[in-house]
Formats: C-alpha cells, sequence, structure tokens
C-alpha cells in the first residue's frame, strides 16, 4: 500500500488565483455590459466592481492579464506534469452515459482525487470556454488591429455575443462546481491541504 498526493501544490496555487481572478473579471465584465448591454437586463450594482466604465476596464484588464498569466501556467503544468493525462483522460461515451446517469439519480460515487467522466467533461469545457472567452475579449479590446481575428468571429457585434455566451458557460461551470462541493464536502479539503489517499499497488485503474 502507497500513498500519493492528490493536488500537488502547483494545481492547489493556480486554482485559487483562477477563483479570484474570475470573481474580479466577472464583477467588471458585468459593469462593462451594464455600460452597453446586450440584452434587455443589467446586473445589479451591488454584484459589479469598477464604479463606472473607466474604472470597470480597469479592472477587467488588470485582472485579465494575472489570469492569462496564471492559466496558462496551469495549461503547461497540466501538459508537461500528465496531471492531465492521468485526471482529465480517457473520455469514453460509455463511461460518460453510465455516471451521467448515476449523477441525475444522485447515486454517482465520488472518490477524491478520481474525477468521473462527467467532471472530466465539465473540465474540458471550461478549458474551452476559456480559450474562446480569451480570443473573443482580444477580438473586441483591438478590434482594428486583429481585424482578421474580429472577422472570423462574424464581427465585433457578434464578438460581444460570443465573449458573453463564453462567459455564461464559465459561470455554469463555477456554479455547478459549487454545488458539487456543497454536496460532497469532503473534495473542498484536499484542494487546500493536498490531501493524500492510499494506493493499492495491485490495481492500476486510476493511474
Amino acid at each position: 500500500m502507497r500513498k500519493k498526493q492528490i493536488h500537488p501544490w502547483p494545481v492547489r496555487l493556480t486554482h485559487w488565483l483562477n477563483a479570484v481572478c474570475m470573481v474580479c473579471m466577472f464583477m467588471s465584465g458585468w459593469a462593462i455590459y451594464n455600460a452597453s448591454p446586450l440584452f434587455d437586463f443589467r446586473f445589479p450594482a451591488a454584484l459589479t466592481v469598477g464604479g463606472w466604465l473607466g474604472g470597470a476596464l480597469a479592472w477587467h484588464f488588470a485582472f485579465m492579464w494575472l489570469l492569462l498569466i496564471n492559466g496558462s501556467i496551469y495549461v503547461l503544468y497540466g501538459i508537461v506534469s500528465r496531471h492531465f493525462r492521468h485526471a482529465l483522460l480517457p473520455m469514453g461515451l460509455a463511461a460518460l452515459k453510465r455516471d451521467l446517469t448515476e449523477a441525475l439519480r444522485f447515486r454517482l460515487v465520488h472518490e477524491k482525487g478520481v474525477y468521473n467522466a462527467v467532471q472530466r467533461l465539465m473540465y474540458w469545457m471550461v478549458l474551452a470556454a476559456g480559450a474562446l472567452v480569451i480570443i473573443s475579449g482580444v477580438a473586441i479590446w483591438k478590434p482594428i488591429q486583429l481585424q482578421e481575428l474580429v472577422a472570423l468571429l462574424g464581427g465585433y457585434d457578434v464578438a460581444r455575443y460570443v465573449h458573453f455566451a463564453a462567459m455564461v458557460m464559465i459561470a455554469a461551470f463555477v456554479v455547478t462546481h459549487l454545488v458539487l462541493v456543497m454536496l460532497v464536502p469532503k473534495t473542498l479539503l484536499p484542494m487546500i491541504t493536498g490531501g493524500v489517499r492510499s494506493l493499492d499497488t495491485g490495481k492500476h485503474g486510476h493511474d
């Protein structure tokens, strides 16, 4: 019997920095949205930061760079350390169908340090949404200098809708993530301390 750390410190550090950055990006982004809304609603002022459009843009850009750097470190570490390979792969349709069915029945077993197929799909989707929100955000920020990118997204106005849709996807992931943590609170502590789990050397199903 041997033990393995559940969440290495680079994963924990980048995870919590990403969480702080995302909160600030959401709140400043909502203030920017309120200045020129896409739909017939506005976000409550209490959920925004910046106070006015210029202040909200300053917050948004400041945390954009921090999020981009921190997110890049997370992705790079995930590839080099094979964290993504071990934690988020393989992705099989049969396993996804089974785990999704069990999740809907509230019978899905949660094992610390092991992502089920539903969680793996969610992480891949949020990574894709993160890439999309960056691409669309840069296009909106520099529409003249990056006019080819803006055109690829369907134009400036469409790029704003794409940016909003990517934000909604990320927000949905965050809400789902928080709900799962509340339903299975034992998964929170290892993300703070690192945690360890025992590995049976005679079984290799999770490695």
